[in-house]
């Protein structure tokens, strides 16, 4: 990459960032050029050589927070998708340490941008990016296990939200409680670990 390349990738980050300040103050709708411009220090001509408009930059600054997330993953977890129709069950189970660990390390280090994730899920178009998930991931996991396909939609949402509500419960103590505690809850729960018996 050379320098004005450098230099162009840099202010889209800072503008990435300076709209990502902005939606924990305010819905996308009424954030304005003027307002993304002063928050990364650039002036609007700048902002129109990137960009269109305002929402050419929101898709950017959710492809900028989608590739944040990957890069918590190592390369053979970001393929696993080419596997689904030929390996064993037990490699379908994404309940592990080994996916769990980037996942909770991303929003431990992260939790600014994930609060804005979650508080602005409809703008960042997040429920695209989960039905594009569920279609190319979820979806022929649950067929493998021969979940019945009137079922599938309502098994992720069971599984999701109750991910979400640990997620939550540790994202409202600023992630501070140890993360293997927390995958261990993950996993008992979602896996069915506990012992009634006391």
């Amino acid at each position: 990459m050379n320098k004005s390349e450098s230099k162009y990738f840099n202010t889209a980050i800072r503008m990435d960032e300076a709209l990502i300040t902005l939606l924990e103050k305010k819905d996308f709708e009424y954030i304005t050029i003027k307002e993304i411009c002063d928050a990364a220090g650039v002036n609007r001509s700048t902002f129109y050589l990137h960009y269109e408009n305002t929402s050419d930059l929101l898709k950017e600054t959710t492809r900028y927070i989608l590739d944040k997330h990957f890069a918590y993953y190592s390369a053979d977890t970001k393929g696993i998708t080419e596997h689904f129709v030929n390996c064993e069950l037990r490699n379908l189970v994404f309940i592990t340490s080994k996916y769990l660990v980037p996942y909770l390390s991303f929003i431990k280090d992260n939790q600014r941008i994930f609060k804005v994730s979650i508080k602005q899920f409809n703008s960042l178009s997040m429920d695209d990016v989960y039905g594009k998930m569920f279609e190319h991931i979820f979806n022929p996991i649950l067929e493998r296990f021969r979940v019945p396909e009137k079922e599938r939609a309502y098994v992720m949402k069971f599984y999701l939200t109750g991910i979400y509500a640990i997620v939550m419960e540790w994202l409202d103590k600023s992630c501070s409680d140890d993360m293997e505690a927390v995958i261990k809850v993950i996993v008992d729960c979602v896996m069915g670990e506990r012992n009634i018996d006391g």
